[in-house]
């Protein structure tokens, strides 16, 4: 088998174990893994699918949980427009610039975790920067693929229950990835081939998804992460370099 698809599905699994643990972060795995062997647009094409259709199931099963409806709709709204500016620069920028960009907001969410473990916001200062929040995550993933740097950052220094927190994250994601889908298709990056590709990833996704649920409840979090966090830096210290040798 190609060891492009190999690494596509264990890309896939490894950011099912990360939906399932804590309800984000399937991107932050799979896009750069994929840019490596593909390239960026590619990447964020077929990671459409899965992220649609996980974040249509979390935000289903947490429902009852999410934030206020003003609150969630200031994100909704403003990450969708950011979405569709994000997925116009996705069709415009070359190959080096897209997976330098996907290597940078990798390692600036992993900096500002190590850098900042133990800030957080307020209710009242999150809802006021909701709109711009929602607009750069948007932003971020129909340029990049990857939102996290913001969007898992804002929320998560607001310090949500687990429940919340993925209820709320999902129902953001969504969001973004329903304007993404026929952006991507209008602009010709998300074609019939990409996007059964896409759904075939789900496969690898949703089976690691209960391990992900599962490790969550027997792993100290602070181990989990240090171990996602390691992955990542190695991820994006390959994408700089695959950029620069491009």
């Amino acid at each position: 088998m190609d060891e492009g698809l190999i690494a596509a599905a264990i890309a896939f699994a490894l950011g099912g174990i990360l939906k399932g643990a804590i309800g984000a972060g399937t991107p932050v795995i799979a896009v750069p893994i994929l840019s490596i062997y593909y390239g960026v647009p590619f990447a964020v094409a077929v990671f459409t699918f899965p992220a649609l259709l996980s974040n249509i199931w979390q935000a289903w099963a947490y429902r009852s949980q999410l934030l206020p409806r003003s609150f969630v709709l200031s994100l909704v709204f403003s990450a969708g427009a950011g979405t569709a500016a994000g997925s116009v620069l996705l069709a415009a920028l070359p190959s080096p610039a897209l997976m330098l960009s996907v290597a940078v907001t990798t390692f600036a969410y992993v900096g500002f975790r190590i850098a900042k473990p133990d800030w957080s916001l307020n209710a009242a200062l999150a809802a006021r920067i909701a709109l711009p929040v929602g607009f750069a995550s948007g932003l971020l993933q129909g340029a990049a693929g990857i939102s996290a740097p913001v969007s898992v950052t804002f929320l998560n220094a607001m310090r949500l229950p687990r429940e919340a927190f993925i209820g709320t994250i999902s129902v953001f994601f969504l969001s973004m990835t329903m304007v993404q889908i026929p952006a991507l298709w209008g602009l010709g990056l998300l074609t019939p081939d990409r996007v059964g590709l896409s759904l075939l990833a789900c496969i690898p996704m949703f089976g690691a998804m209960p391990v992900g649920a599962w490790l969550a409840r027997h792993i100290r979090r602070d181990v989990f992460d240090r171990i996602v966090m390691g992955l990542l830096v190695i991820i994006a210290l390959r994408l700089t370099l695959s950029a620069l040798a491009g």
